[in-house]
């Protein structure tokens, strides 16, 4: 075949097949131009799975008359005008193809009153077609009304799913742009019925009803809200407890300048926060807001804009995960005033600091284990002594107590029963004692990092010369993750020293996935998984067992510790360590005041 020109409507069709995918594709592109134009109130009607009818108004400053033509044309838009404000677009549209894609591909039709105007104009095009305008009733602001969408490409059609889901996606599209802009009122109507109606939420509690909304009610219950500001970068958001964790990624949202994304590389910042307190192929839930500027990211990596692409992405990755990691560590005893001090250490864990930072778990010994009770202060030593030897109490432990009260008794050499001011606390101590000596022994290797342990015979590897470049020019990196390795050729490593931690791995796979790291900005990661890994199981084996026999004060120090430790609240393996059975609730087992 010759070389030739494609006819306009081939090339809108064509355009419509990466941009309009499905009916919540067309949704996304037609608010996302309502909210470009100023919209406050964004009303969203559909029919048979947005195939029938999409249907969306909006209060915004609106499109004249002599322009709305030119509004479906491609490659047409007001939003951009220069290569300088493409590398820093701060709208949510740029390309000007969503109008004349959609209208492509369905039967269009624009009304539109701009701002000031004394009448409004529509527009109406079939299959790409477009008529004259002419005049219509409609207030100040926009409707766009998209009728029977793929009619002309029957193949596509067929690969529409069922109304339902088709619908559940249209609803999924617009609830993430509701948390997307707090300011704006929503109002979603599915085949007459109204499904979604949010007011705006300029207030955080507003802004936490809403998410309640979108989110759920339980979703709120366990979440807890975060900011913070450095390397500017602003990020804030909610992050769910791992108690709400999910078997799917359903509840992941993220924003970058106002704009739903779903980016590899927050998702995996993100998770890597979770890491040490998620429970294994569980899923975190979260709503976050990533403010930068806008020439650091480029939203124009993908044609539905979902994607997007960070100019510094190993800065904007770390600045989120320690984000959400210190987020995650708050401490029992963060705000409490008066706190009696922890004890010293706890047993088979080591001093906080020192050169010994990798103990061996075999020199762990149940037997001779004993909690350190001898900073107890006075003051509690005495109530504990009352507690034992002295009546009951006959009302609550004081608000001033500790957030995990005082030990009252052991059961079944597995949980400790613990009394605080809003009733009963049960403590696993197995699972709460690794979880302090797990946090204790990674701030050693904090302090120490980690030493390398030299191989008796070096290991030689073939790898890639993109992979043998990386290695060459990541020595510093390499030695401080415990790693001694030389380029001997084009396409060959000498490994001569592993980190000692991770004596007896298996050196050729876990050196190829860190090289591979390397090439990915995320070398680091990999070898310190590995090492909190095995610092997780030498915490296991130097953690209290079960039906070992604890005394009170042994109790009351392993409580102390629990308030003092970030991430208290779950083990290394996401397992919860303690639970509160308030005093309504114990009431309710005996149905006193009933």
């Amino acid at each position: 075949m010759a070389i030739r020109i494609l006819s306009s409507e081939l090339i809108d069709q064509i355009a419509a097949g990466e941009i309009v995918e499905r009916p919540a594709s067309a949704v996304k592109e037609l608010v996302e131009n309502s909210l470009d134009a100023g919209a406050r109130r964004v009303e969203l009607e559909i029919r048979s799975g947005g195939t029938g009818l999409i249907r969306v108004r909006d209060d915004g400053i609106g499109i004249p008359k002599d322009q709305l033509a030119l509004a479906l044309s491609r490659h047409a838009t007001s939003k951009i005008a220069s290569l300088e404000e493409l590398e820093r677009v701060s709208s949510l549209g740029f390309r000007g193809e969503a109008l004349p894609s959609i209208a492509s591909v369905a039967r269009f039709r624009l009304v539109s009153r701009a701002e000031g105007a004394e009448s409004a104009w529509s527009v109406e095009c079939s299959g790409g077609v477009a008529e004259a305008p002419r005049p219509a009733a409609h207030p100040a602001g926009t409707t766009v009304e998209v009728r029977d969408l793929f009619f002309n490409t029957p193949a596509r059609r067929k690969f529409l799913k069922t109304e339902r889901t088709e619908s559940s996606h249209v609803d999924s599209m617009l609830r993430s742009m509701a948390l997307a802009r707090f300011d704006v009122e929503w109002r979603l109507q599915n085949n007459g019925r109204t499904t979604l109606s949010l007011p705006p939420a300029q207030t955080r509690e507003q802004q936490e009803a809403r998410l309640a909304r979108v989110c759920g009610e339980r979703f709120l219950e366990h979440a807890r809200y975060f900011e913070r500001t450095g390397e500017d970068l602003e990020i804030m958001g909610w992050l769910a407890e791992p108690t709400f964790s999910r078997s799917h990624a359903d509840m992941q949202y993220t924003f970058v300048n106002g704009r739903f994304v779903r980016d590899k590389v927050l998702r995996h910042a993100v998770r890597l926060g979770y890491e040490d307190v998620l429970f294994h192929g569980r899923q975190p839930a979260y709503v976050i807001f990533l403010r930068l500027d806008p020439g650091r990211v480029d939203v124009n990596a993908h044609p539905s804009k979902l994607e997007i692409r960070f100019r510094d992405s190993g800065l904007v990755h770390g600045f989120v995960h320690h984000t959400v990691e210190a987020a995650l560590g708050r401490r029992l005893d963060d705000g409490q005033q008066d706190r009696s001090p922890p004890p010293a250490r706890l047993p088979g864990s080591r001093p906080r600091h020192g050169h010994d930072a990798y103990p061996s778990a075999r020199r762990s010994g149940q037997g001779k284990m004993r909690l350190d009770t001898r900073q107890l202060d006075i003051r509690e030593g005495t109530r504990l002594y009352d507690m034992l030897h002295a009546a009951p109490p006959s009302k609550p432990v004081a608000d001033g107590a500790p957030p995990l009260g005082y030990a009252v008794g052991q059961l079944l050499g597995i949980y400790i029963l613990a009394q605080n001011a809003d009733g009963l606390v049960i403590v696993d101590m197995h699972a709460a004692h690794e979880r302090i000596t797990y946090e204790q022994f990674k701030e050693q290797f904090k302090v120490s990092g980690l030493k390398s342990q030299p191989l008796l015979i070096p290991v030689t590897v073939k790898v890639a010369e993109s992979e043998a470049e990386a290695v060459e020019v990541s020595q510093r990196e390499l030695k401080r993750l415990g790693f001694e390795v030389t380029r001997r050729g084009l396409d060959e490593v000498r490994i001569e020293a592993i980190p000692l931690m991770l004596e007896g791995s298996s050196v050729e796979p876990l050196f190829r996935d860190v090289v591979a790291d390397l090439l990915n900005n995320a070398g680091a990661h990999r070898v310190e998984s590995a090492v909190d890994e095995v610092l997780a199981t030498m915490a296991c084996h130097g953690s209290v067992r079960a039906n070992r026999q604890l005394e009170i004060d042994e109790m009351n120090a392993l409580l102390r510790e629990m308030e003092a430790t970030e991430r208290a609240d779950r083990c290394n393996h996401g397992r919860p360590t303690w639970t509160q059975v308030s005093v309504a609730e114990l009431d309710r087992l005996f149905l006193r005041g009933q």
